[in-house]
């Protein structure tokens, strides 16, 4: 009777797992699975903002991520972040938005750029404390877009020429590369078709100094790893 009890837990237990993973891309890797308190979030597909994306679109919802970032902060047995990316971009205030509250956790944290982390998914690669990205991963940086209604004066092209640049300004904060080196990538003409921008791969990335470092996800947990042990011991 007792050994039921303990596999319907188990099959309980993995039944909320996959539906956290399903509803929130997110996964809580404690309970002896670990050696640390860490938490897994994923960043996939488009980053959805104030208007829902097409129901066929994969997408990571801002208001999903936030409350869980918030909750990560607070818990006092999450001791670290690992933050996997696979987007293509979307809605460049709520990109931003998650990008500051990774970056400004007081736990330590390591993104993984495995498939790409185009546009906006740029500065949610660098907000982590130390970020890798895999071999064949790419990064795709251009200048902000607009989309729907635009109005053509000279004001909205400000707004637009002020919003690159706090992208650009963020990135340069949380990475090696700078603000000009950056900013002369976007508004390359000779890479993509019928487009502006720079699509840099695993190793290129790295040596622009966009990415701290190629690697995988046994690289990513190792360097987690150690970021918790070196917080622990600068606390004691």
């Amino acid at each position: 009777m007792e050994r039921i009890q303990q596999e319907d837990n188990r099959q309980k237990a993995r039944s909320e797992e996959n539906e956290e993973i399903k509803e929130m891309g997110t996964l809580d890797l404690r309970d002896g699975r670990s050696k640390h308190g860490i938490q897994l979030l994923t960043i996939i597909g488009e980053i959805e903002g104030h208007e829902a994306v097409s129901g066929n679109t994969k997408a990571t919802k801002y208001e999903h991520l936030l409350p869980r970032l918030a909750e990560i902060e607070e818990d006092e047995s999450t001791e670290g972040v690992l933050i996997l990316l696979n987007t293509l971009g979307g809605d460049v205030e709520a990109g931003l938005a998650i990008a500051e509250m990774i970056a400004s956790l007081s736990k330590p944290t390591v993104s993984l750029v495995l498939g790409g982390s185009h546009s906006i998914g740029g500065p949610l690669a660098v907000s982590a404390d130390y970020s890798f990205i895999v071999p064949t991963g790419t990064m795709i940086v251009h200048p902000v877009r607009s989309t729907g209604m635009f109005i053509g004066v000279i004001q909205s092209y400000r707004n637009m020429e002020k919003t690159q640049d706090r992208i650009a300004r963020f990135i340069a904060e949380h990475s090696r590369i700078s603000q000009e080196r950056l900013l002369e990538l976007m508004l390359d003409s000779t890479q993509l078709v019928k487009d502006v921008g720079t699509m840099l791969e695993g190793r290129e990335a790295v040596e622009e100094g966009l990415i701290d470092e190629v690697g995988g996800i046994s690289q990513a947990f190792a360097k987690l790893h150690e970021l918790i042990k070196q917080r622990s011991y600068l606390a004691h």
